[in-house]
């Protein structure tokens, strides 16, 4: 289930356009994804604040 997407922003963002069930968990999932690779990266070069060059 989409835990760190708000489903209110996405349909916000989408304007007038209709959203599927299963869009919202595999754009959580895409997030998480970015996240945690944003988070290596930080990691990676020592440091514990992940920035926008991390993404």
């Amino acid at each position: 289930m989409a835990d760190t997407i708000v489903k209110a922003g996405v349909k916000d963002a989408l304007d007038d356009k209709n959203v599927s069930a299963d869009f919202y968990d595999v754009l959580d999932s895409e997030v998480q994804d970015l996240l945690a690779d944003a988070a290596q990266r930080a990691q990676d070069n020592d440091r514990k604040t992940v920035q926008a060059r991390d993404l």
